[in-house]
C-alpha cells in the first residue's frame, strides 16, 4: 500500500473514532424484570367427616383351649393343623372301650335298681291295701314304705351313676364348639393324656368375625364427646340404646379404611394406670383377610363438615404463628393468610378458617410468590378430592367439628 493510501485510511478511522464518542455518554436504563409467574387456584368446596384415629389390635372374637378331659390312650386326630372347622365337628378321640364298658355296668345297675323298684311299689302297695283291712299292722306297711323308699333311692343314684359313665364316654370325643380355626396340636396319636389332670390338645379360635380392641385417650373422649353432643347424644345413651357406632380398620401399609364393622363394647371405666377408655368393634372377616394379633388402625366418625375447603396441602405452609397460605389478591399482590388447618384427605387438607371460597391460592412455584410482591397468576386445579383416601387426626378441634 502506497503512503498516500495509508494517510487515508487513518482519517477515515479518525473520523469514525469521533462519531462513537458522543453515544458512550449516554446512561443505560434499568428494564425491570416480569412478574413471577406462579400458579394458583380456587378452594375445593366438599363435605367432609371428621374422624378419629386410634391404633388397635385384633384379637378372636372365641378362643377356647381343647383339652382331654378323661384318661387314655389319644387314639385319633381328625383334622389338620391350621384348618377350618364347623360346630359340632369331630376333632379328637380318645381311647373309648373302658369307658363304653362303665357305661353298659352302670345302664345294668340301673336296671336291676328300677326291678327292685317295681318289687319294692307292689309290696307297699298290697300292704297298704292290706293295712287299710286291718290285716296287715302298720309296721309291716311303714316298713314296706320304707322299701320302696330306698328302691327309688337307689333309682336315683343308677341314673346319675349313668349320667356320669356316659358324659365321661362323651369326653373321649372331642368337638368344635362353634366355628372357627385349629391351631397345632399339640399332643400326638398314642400318647397318654388326662392322666393327672385335663391335658390341652389344641386351641381353637373363632376369626370371623373378628374383634379390635382400642383405647380412647382423655383428649380423644373430650373430642368426641362434645362432637355427640353437637348430634344431641352421649356415649352413655349409645351404650344404653345399643346404637351402632361405625368404625372402619386398615393395616399399616393400607391407603384405605376397606374393613368396616362397629363399637359393640365402651368399658364402663377409664383405666387409672392409662387414663384411657377401652373400646371394641366387631367386623366381619369371611375372607379371613384379619387374623388375631394384628396392629391396625382404626378411625371413627365424630362429626361432619358440610361445606367444608380444601386446599393442596403442600400449599400450607407453617411458621411460629401457625399455619398459613399465600393467596394471590388485589393487583395480584401476593398476600400471606393465616389459616386454621383441619384434617387431611388424601392430598388435600381441610381449612377450617381463614379462607374463602373465591380465594386465589398459590399451588405452584410457591418459592417465587414473596408476600408482597406482584406476581403474574397462572390458573390451575387443586387435586381431585378423595374422603376415603386418608383419615383425619384422633384430635379434632372444636372448630373443624363444628365445621366452622
Amino acid at each position: 500500500m502506497s503512503c498516500q493510501a495509508q494517510r487515508r485510511l487513518a482519517v477515515v478511522v479518525a473520523f469514525a473514532a469521533i462519531a462513537i464518542l458522543p453515544g458512550c455518554n449516554k446512561q443505560n436504563a434499568y428494564v425491570a424484570p416480569p412478574p413471577a409467574k406462579v400458579t394458583v387456584a380456587t378452594p375445593i368446596e366438599q363435605k367432609v367427616t371428621l374422624y378419629a384415629e386410634f391404633t388397635g389390635n385384633t384379637a378372636p372374637v372365641a378362643s377356647v383351649d381343647l383339652e382331654a378331659r378323661v384318661q387314655g390312650f389319644l387314639e385319633k386326630i381328625n383334622v389338620r393343623d391350621g384348618a377350618p372347622v364347623k360346630q359340632g365337628q369331630l376333632l379328637f378321640e380318645i381311647e373309648k372301650k373302658q369307658y363304653e364298658a362303665q357305661y353298659e355296668l352302670q345302664k345294668a345297675q340301673l336296671m336291676s335298681a328300677e326291678a327292685k323298684q317295681a318289687n319294692a311299689e307292689r309290696e307297699y302297695s298290697r300292704q297298704s291295701t292290706l293295712g287299710q283291712k286291718d290285716f296287715a299292722s302298720q309296721r309291716t306297711v311303714d316298713e314296706a314304705k320304707t322299701a320302696l323308699d330306698t328302691a327309688n333311692a337307689m333309682v336315683a343314684v343308677g341314673r346319675a351313676n349313668l349320667s356320669i359313665a356316659e358324659n365321661s364316654l362323651g369326653y373321649t370325643a372331642i368337638k368344635a364348639p362353634f366355628n372357627g380355626v385349629l391351631t397345632r396340636h399339640l399332643v400326638d396319636v398314642g400318647a397318654l393324656v388326662g392322666q393327672s389332670g385335663p391335658t390341652k390338645l389344641a386351641t381353637l379360635v373363632q376369626v370371623d368375625p373378628i374383634h379390635v380392641y382400642f383405647n380412647m385417650s382423655e383428649r380423644q373422649q373430650i373430642d368426641m364427646r362434645d362432637a355427640l353432643a353437637k348430634q344431641g347424644t352421649t356415649l352413655k345413651q349409645m351404650r344404653e340404646r345399643d346404637q351402632d357406632i361405625p368404625i372402619e380398620l386398615a393395616l399399616p401399609t393400607d391407603t384405605t379404611f376397606r374393613y368396616k364393622g362397629k363399637i359393640d363394647y365402651i368399658a364402663p371405666q377409664v383405666e387409672s394406670g392409662t387414663g384411657t377408655l377401652q373400646m371394641r368393634g366387631i367386623l366381619s372377616n369371611k375372607n379371613i383377610d384379619l387374623v388375631p394379633g394384628l396392629f391396625v388402625r382404626v378411625r371413627v366418625p365424630i362429626g361432619m363438615i358440610d361445606k367444608a375447603l380444601l386446599v393442596d396441602d403442600t400449599a400450607v405452609a407453617s411458621n411460629q404463628t401457625g399455619s398459613y397460605v399465600l393467596i394471590v389478591g388485589k393487583d395480584d399482590v401476593v398476600e400471606q393468610r393465616q389459616v386454621t388447618a383441619g384434617p387431611l384427605q388424601g392430598q388435600l387438607r381441610v381449612v377450617t378458617k381463614g379462607l374463602a371460597i373465591d380465594d386465589k391460592v398459590v399451588i405452584g412455584a410457591t418459592q417465587r410468590a414473596v408476600p408482597g410482591n406482584k406476581v403474574d397468576p397462572q390458573p390451575g386445579q387443586m387435586t381431585a378430592f378423595s374422603e376415603a383416601a386418608k383419615p383425619a387426626p384422633a384430635s379434632i378441634s372444636s372448630d373443624a367439628a363444628s365445621g366452622r
